[in-house]
């Protein structure tokens, strides 16, 4: 076998193989949406917000600005 059909047969492989896999994800992702809409799914979002809705609490602020500044001690 020359080192090209070996090339080649390589290249066949790897292409193969993420043909393969690419195939499972996509009946994975199928199969996962298919049983959340039979389990009731209701594609409910939920929202973070990025501040508390009671404001910022200082003892929060301070226990965090003191870790910080003792990790940048070290």
């Amino acid at each position: 076998m020359t080192l090209m059909e070996m090339i080649n047969e390589g290249a066949y492989l790897n292409i193969a193989g993420m043909g393969a896999l690419f195939i499972l994800w996509v009946i994975m992702i199928t199969r996962i949406g298919t049983a959340g809409k039979a389990a009731g799914d209701k594609n409910v979002q939920h929202v973070i917000s990025a501040s508390p809705r009671s404001g910022n609490n200082p003892a929060v602020t301070a226990a965090i600005t003191a870790a910080v500044t003792e990790y940048r001690k070290k």
